[in-house]
């Protein structure tokens, strides 16, 4: 029996309309704490109006960018969304629609008013009753979603949640969307050359299909994650970032995800870090700049002379510049490795952090049925291949 099986993916999804009326569908995946509710979130600005790019933890230096009106998001999914093979069009663009009837919000980061007008506003003033888990609510008055519970005298819950129903998400979009961008976004530490860690990632990294892929698999749930307490240092989230959901075996689902970036060769891929930039503070403004960056061009296709390889292959292609309405951002949040406080020694050494969990994780997927491109790919990262080793297995599409 010939069957079409559809798998889904542990991703929000956004279409960004930009100022000019250009439109592109961003879907972003990633572990807990990856920033899938944040890629539906207005950019965060500072009382002024500018935009808070990150706070250097040994200088205390901070760098501002001035960004006039932002992109209209329309939101598609926050947390899980179907990609069917019933759903794809002979664009050759992965085709999603949302899979819940509601949203479970996190809203961890929000510790004070005007944090996050956005969800404050729909929260404090719903259309109907929200479900609200872990906030400090009392009867008969408003719960406002940045005073949590505390676990402990003075340490407060890191899980606080709202659940929101779609119909009450301003300009909801309820129709199958073809993604033009497929980000993956993970939890970075800070990084120095006294104090290295994989927390090497530049803004964004432009990842050809079969390196997606290798982080799809090991989906690391990265520094600091406030879904999960009870582990240190790097763990995964399991194949896809969905295993936790998921049942059989893990190489079945990896070779369904292979064969899904197979069958799209016309979406692109990114990586995309939140919280540090080497030595920067930054939370999520690099996948907020990422996305009024990429939208604003069109897509995530660049020649050969506007980027260049990471120096840790794993992350695939660095930007050699980046250009945001007129504001030339510092070479130090595209390639760490210029960062003073990092300088190459400092990012090789955590290039060596990063190697090491991809070698621990991808052993286990090299079993007999594991498709053998599969195979070539793992084994590529295995013997530490080059990023145009990785473009020969899946090539990046036109």
């Amino acid at each position: 029996m010939n069957r079409r099986v559809g798998i889904a993916a542990h991703a929000s999804t956004v279409q960004v309309a930009t100022p000019y009326d250009n439109v592109v569908t961003i879907l972003h995946e990633g572990a807990s704490g990856g920033g899938k509710s944040e890629m539906l979130e207005p950019v965060h600005r500072e009382p002024d109006g500018q935009l808070l790019l990150g706070n250097n933890l040994m200088t205390e230096e901070k760098r501002y960018l001035t960004l006039p009106r932002g992109c209209e998001l329309r939101p598609v999914s926050d947390d899980m969304v179907l990609c069917h093979p019933s759903l794809q069009n002979s664009e050759g663009k992965l085709v999603v629609v949302e899979a819940e009837n509601a949203w479970f919000l996190r809203f961890n980061h929000i510790r004070k008013y005007g944090t996050d007008p956005y969800w404050e506003g729909l929260c404090c003033h719903p259309e109907e009753p929200l479900l609200m888990l872990n906030m400090d609510g009392k009867p008969g008055a408003t719960c406002l979603i940045w005073e949590h519970i505390e676990d402990a005298p003075g340490r407060p819950c890191p899980n606080p949640r709202v659940i929101m129903p779609r119909r009450l998400v301003p300009a909801v979009v309820n129709e199958p969307v073809a993604v033009d961008i497929r980000s993956f976004g993970i939890r970075t530490p800070p990084c120095s050359r006294n104090d290295p860690s994989y927390g090497i990632l530049g803004l964004f990294h432009i990842l050809p299909p079969a390196l997606a892929w290798l982080w799809r698999l090991v989906a690391p749930r990265g520094h600091d994650n406030p879904s999960i307490t009870e582990s240190e240092g790097m763990s995964s989230e399991g194949v896809g970032s969905f295993w936790p959901f998921a049942t059989g075996r893990r190489v079945t689902q990896a070779n369904l995800l292979l064969r899904q970036l197979q069958a799209t060769p016309r979406t692109r891929y990114i990586l995309v870090p939140n919280q540090h930039i080497g030595v920067w503070k930054t939370g999520f403004m690099p996948e907020w700049l990422a996305r009024e960056y990429l939208a604003r061009r069109g897509n995530a296709r660049f020649r050969a002379d506007q980027i260049v390889h990471a120096r840790c292959p794993l992350l695939g292609f660095a930007m050699r510049s980046m250009q945001i309405e007129g504001t030339t951002l510092s070479q130090w949040f595209l390639e760490v490795q210029t960062q003073p406080e990092v300088g190459q020694e400092g990012y090789d050494r955590g290039a060596e952090i990063l190697y090491s969990f991809f070698r621990r994780e991808l052993p286990r997927y090299l079993e007999e049925d594991l498709d053998p491109v599969g195979g070539k790919i793992i084994q590529c990262c295995m013997d530490g291949g080059s990023v145009d080793d990785y473009v020969t297995f899946l090539p990046m599409g036109s």
